[in-house]
């Protein structure tokens, strides 16, 4: 072997020499993958907001579609109302607490459970759907005393469509609990997409429905005069739509590694100890439910019960597009990790995030806002100038649309500002702040209703929501930064103040282009199309170069989002 003596000396020639273990190389161990870190507020943002403006394009079409085939009075007011009943009773009933107390609750049971949360919220699940079952059978048998609660001063044949459709339609409220408890479920594990994709499903649906209805429908459809099909038709594809987008989630729950499994241990469910939150949330709920009573019954005595509730109903959904395309989908990236800042009592780190959320949203909420108030009209006619909605309906959507239009902003900012709260657990001031916001929204409302013309009714009810949102968003702003101090410095002010002096310049052009061919939108949807299209691009174009004169970064953060932008 080498190194041994006597083999050296079997040579005559004795040497000495040092065996030096060639040893390999230390070989580093290898480097754990460092995991991807979370992805920004912006880009977790376009997720959502790619699927809530397919979900909101194809609910315009939707509108557009059951306008065209059931026109805006008559059979459109009944089916307005008794559409919105479903959605006014769930937020009344369990809606509203469930948004608020959910994923703190799911983010909680994920921090404390072994399981990350999964019993939980199996559980909270399956009381979900036994409660709302329950409340779906009982509204469904009371369904003429709900609807006389809305529109009391509909004409006769007008309240008995109405009920029909309802009882068609209250089971959706069933549908949409279970639907917004896997939505908390999947967005506690970081599935945003999925929720926002849903409605595209819902939206198809309906409008498959709105089309088979036009098809079978050959005269002016009225209250009163419709068949037992027709009715049929428009109540169970508006229902199965609802169905259909619940259904659309179960796959994303699965992806998750989520098993839907029905479970009756209900003790420790932890809604008990979440009372005193859910009920000022539930007072904020309810505060709510009685204004939106008040605008559905002025809406519906303007002109000796016709109404236009249809009008004011339809320039809300188009109100409501940038809100649930921008504010929406920050919200929803924000509001789990500010559960999880207050869970852990880090107030600091949830004023960042809303600081960050309402500056990132501001970007897009400005120039839509600009868009609202100086392309209303258009917006509208290019909508619902269609079918049974005559020119006249359409172009006083369009003006009522302007008076939503100043609200926009403030009205985002509060709902950005009201999951601040509820990360903090403090559902009380939100409920007291907003009771006074809905005062005054009543009040205006009313002030405005008795001053105004018929023809501007409901151009007053919108512009009195809008107030109140100002006014509210106000109030919470000064109780906020008295609250919370944010760890870092924000630049929130700075940033709207800079951004609404973009918008303020790029008006100039959009107004100019407005005032040369907006003249032709009346007479034809597409002078309306082209005057959306010449003015909108010339106000955008100019709001992107002078913020970004202005410096405002977060402006560039979005363009970076943009395809093929990196």
């Amino acid at each position: 072997m080498p190194g041994r003596d006597d083999d050296a000396g079997s040579t005559g020639a004795r040497m000495s020499y040092e065996i030096i273990p060639i040893k390999p190389d230390p070989v580093p161990p290898p480097r754990p993958l460092e995991p991807p870190g979370p992805p920004s507020l912006a880009q977790s943002s376009r997720v959502m907001a790619v699927g809530t403006i397919a979900s909101r394009a194809t609910g315009f079409i939707r509108t557009a579609v059951i306008a065209a085939a059931i026109g805006e009075a008559g059979v459109g007011n009944a089916y307005g109302v008794a559409n919105t009943v479903p959605n006014a009773l769930y937020d009344l009933l369990l809606g509203g607490i469930l948004s608020a107390v959910v994923v703190p609750l799911l983010v909680q049971a994920a921090h404390d459970d072994g399981d990350d949360g999964e019993a939980y919220a199996q559980r909270l699940l399956t009381i979900v759907t036994v409660v709302l079952t329950g409340v779906a059978f009982i509204t469904v048998v009371l369904a003429p005393w709900i609807i006389d609660a809305y529109a009391h001063s509909a004409q006769s044949a007008q309240r008995d469509l109405a009920v029909s459709f309802a009882r068609f339609f209250l089971p959706q409220l069933l549908f949409y609990g279970i639907g917004a408890t896997v939505g908390a479920i999947l967005n506690v594990r970081g599935s945003f997409a999925a929720p926002m994709w849903a409605p595209v499903v819902n939206n198809i649906v309906v409008i498959g429905t709105g089309i088979v209805f036009d098809v079978i429908t050959h005269v002016r459809p009225r209250p009163g005069h419709l068949t037992h099909t027709q009715v049929l038709v428009l109540s169970i594809g508006t229902t199965a739509g609802v169905v259909a987008q619940t259904i659309a989630l179960l796959p994303a729950l699965r992806a998750v590694g989520f098993r839907l499994k029905a479970r009756w241990d209900w003790r420790g469910a932890g809604l008990r100890r979440a009372g005193g939150f859910a009920a000022w949330m539930l007072g904020y709920v309810i505060t709510n439910q009685l204004a939106y009573v008040v605008i559905v019954a002025l809406s519906e005595a303007v002109g000796k019960g016709h109404g236009v509730y249809a009008i004011y109903s339809n320039a809300y959904i188009l109100f409501s597009l940038p809100y649930a395309v921008v504010s929406v989908s920050v919200i929803t990236a924000l509001f789990p990790g500010m559960s999880r800042s207050g869970a852990a009592g880090d107030e600091p780190a949830v004023a960042q995030s809303l600081a960050r959320g309402l500056s990132v949203a501001g970007v897009v909420l400005v120039p839509a806002t600009l868009l609202l108030i100086v392309l209303g009209p258009s917006i509208a006619i290019t909508v619902f100038d269609h079918g049974q909605t005559t020119p006249h309906n359409a172009l006083q959507t369009g003006q009522v649309l302007i008076a939503f239009g100043i609200g926009l902003l403030p009205f985002s900012a509060f709902q950005m500002q009201l999951r601040a709260w509820l990360a903090v657990r403090d559902s009380r001031t939100p409920m007291l702040v907003n009771l006074a916001a809905t005062a005054i929204n009543v009040l205006a409302d009313v002030i405005l209703y008795v001053s105004l013309p018929n023809r501007d009714k409901a151009f007053g009810l919108a512009l009195g929501y809008s107030l109140s949102y100002v006014i509210g968003t106000a109030i919470f702003t000064v109780k906020l930064r008295r609250r919370m101090v944010a760890g870092e410095r924000t630049h929130v002010i700075r940033t709207h103040v800079r951004l609404a002096l973009a918008g303020i310049v790029a008006a100039i052009p959009a107004v100019a282009v407005d005032r040369l061919i907006g003249s032709q939108r009346e007479s034809h949807p597409l002078g309306a199309i082209a005057d959306l299209v010449a003015a909108g691009l010339a106000g955008l174009v100019v709001f992107v170069l002078v913020a970004r004169r202005l410096r405002v970064r977060e402006v560039d953060e979005l363009l970076q989002l943009l395809p093929g932008r990196g």
